[in-house]
């Protein structure tokens, strides 16, 4: 096909979706925030070596960030003033935001988020409007989110994620639920395929289609409907069939994110590109190529992370809780199986992490044809439709029970075999449940580091292995996953380093800022 050939009429909404990209930013003039170098420098890597021990996902580091400052700083003070202040202050200090880009207007639209997220807050705890949930933790997140968006809007990202739930909502049928439950379930899909947010965000990105953003304006209507706003939000994420429909989306996901970087590279000269056929196709590779590569980097800084987690963790348990132990009931500290039991575990990581392979031509030629059907057909067919029902069969079958029968066998077999070389190490019982426990730990890290190298990957082969891979693994998976999430909510070595290390280490950080800033006014008069 020539490019005489292309249709170079976008379709209805691929044209409202170009609009946006193509509508410049308004430039604010106001003053900026500026910080002194020396002070942010030594900020930035303290950072740097914090964020490598935090389980979450680089897509989310800055609301982390926002919401671990914000918890530091309210058991100090709730003057939103000063906490806007202090927190805009410590992210730049911290590098999220080069130094003199935000301007100093932002602190009074983050001042006033705080304000009154901090009086829903006190309204959630004085009538109890939420059970069994911390509602300290779960305001201070959707604060987090609120605070993060007003620090980096991401016009383009919330196009185009709008733009693949638009095109994505009719591929997915629930044959025995509402259609809003349905839409909803897709929007999810997509905020956590497109733009990879958390759950913190997804409880965010839910109760803003609820309530809208907080404002004065509806913040008792906010209260009064918190309960089941959150029962909704709640009853969403927990939905039986939303990974099913996440996996359906997935499927499409690397499409839409080499189109969202077509679009940033080709701002306002998309229309002409097109035209051009040959070139058009040639930069969508060339996209491709550069993410394929990408996927490097961004394995490495996983395993990395992932690997200090598992080490900080794995090193206070073998040396606090493992040591006790053969100290007290075996007479002295067995070393051998405490490095081994350290060390193995992360090198095992490390060595499958090492061994994840880059998408080839052939999946760029399908994100290409994907990406043509999404720009240029009014009804882009670019998935197979879902067809699902929430409610299953009341009566177990024979096949049911053997299924859950081999599920557990699996369980046990792996298990069991660790457990046997274990034992021939000479390892204790305390020494093999920690081993196995930091196992399934890192299969779980080990597979969220695969799919951050599939981040890209539209083609999926299996081969003769497959099936044997997931029979011994995905059970250990799934329990490893559940482990995770359990050790970063009570990570005692973040929460010291949280509250007893970082607040003095930022509080002489401002000081020697002031001092600085101080010394610095004192040259100008002498000018």
């Amino acid at each position: 096909m020539t490019s005489d050939n292309i249709d170079a009429d976008f379709s209805k909404l691929s044209n409202a979706l170009i609009k946006t990209f193509e509508n410049e930013d308004l430039i604010n003039n106001d003053k900026k925030i500026s910080v002194n170098m020396l002070v942010s420098k030594v900020a930035s890597f303290y950072e740097k070596v914090r964020t490598a021990m935090d389980y979450g996902s680089e897509e989310t580091i800055l609301r982390r960030a926002i919401e671990r400052i914000l918890k530091r700083l309210l058991v100090l003070s709730e003057d939103s003033k000063k906490l806007a202040e202090d927190l805009v202050r410590e992210l730049i200090w911290a590098g999220y935001f080069k130094d003199s880009t935000v301007p100093e207007s932002i602190i009074n639209n983050v001042a006033t988020s705080i304000n009154l997220y901090l009086k829903l807050r006190s309204q959630v705890l004085k009538k109890r409007l939420i059970q069994n949930t911390d509602a300290n933790q779960y305001i201070l997140q959707l604060l987090s989110c609120e605070i993060d968006i007003i620090l980096l809007p991401h016009k383009e990202k919330e196009a185009i994620s709008n733009y693949m739930f638009q095109i994505l909502k009719d591929s997915v049928d629930i044959t025995d639920d509402s259609s809003q439950t349905k839409d909803v379930q897709v929007f999810i899909a997509v905020r956590k395929n497109f733009a990879k947010e958390d759950v913190a965000f997804l409880r965010y990105r839910l109760f803003t289609q609820i309530f809208g953003r907080l404002t004065q304006d509806n913040y008792e209507h906010v209260v009064s409907n918190f309960s089941l706003g959150f029962k909704e939000i709640e009853y969403q994420l927990n939905y039986p069939r939303k990974d099913r429909i996440f996996n359906h989306v997935k499927k499409v996901a690397p499409a839409f994110l080499i189109l969202h970087d077509l679009l940033m590279e080709q701002k306002g000269h998309i229309r002409k590109l097109v035209k051009d056929e040959e070139n058009f196709k040639k930069s969508i590779f060339l996209i491709c190529d550069k993410r394929y590569r990408s996927i490097g980097k961004k394995v490495q800084t996983a395993i990395i992370r992932s690997f200090v987690f598992i080490l900080f963790t794995k090193a206070f348990i073998a040396l606090f809780v493992e040591g006790t132990f053969e100290r007290i009931f075996l007479g002295g500290v067995q070393w051998f199986s405490i490095l081994l039991n350290t060390i193995v575990p992360p090198l095992l990581m490390v060595i499958v992490g090492l061994g994840i392979k880059i998408p080839d031509s052939r999946n760029s030629q399908v994100i290409y044809a994907a990406i043509h059907k999404l720009l240029f057909d009014e009804n882009p067919q670019v998935i197979n439709k879902l067809f699902l029902r929430l409610k299953k069969n009341s009566a177990i079958t024979i096949k049911d029970r053997v299924f859950s029968i081999l599920w557990l066998l699996s369980i046990g077999l792996v298990l069991g075999l660790i457990g046997s070389v274990l034992g021939k190490l000479h390892f204790n019982i305390l020494s093999q449940g920690i081993f196995i426990f930091f196992v399934t730990i890192v299969s779980f890290l080990t597979y969220r580091i695969y799919q951050t190298a599939s981040t890209y990957r539209i083609i999926y082969r299996q081969n003769i292995l497959t099936p044997i891979v997931d029979f011994f693994f995905v059970p250990i998976i799934r329990v490893g996953r559940s482990l995770t999430e359990g050790i970063a909510q009570i990570n005692f070595i973040l929460i010291i380093i949280d509250f007893i290390i970082e607040t003095p280490f930022k509080g002489i950080v401002g000081f020697f800022e002031q001092w600085f800033s101080f010394l610095a006014n004192k040259r100008e008069e002498l000018e």
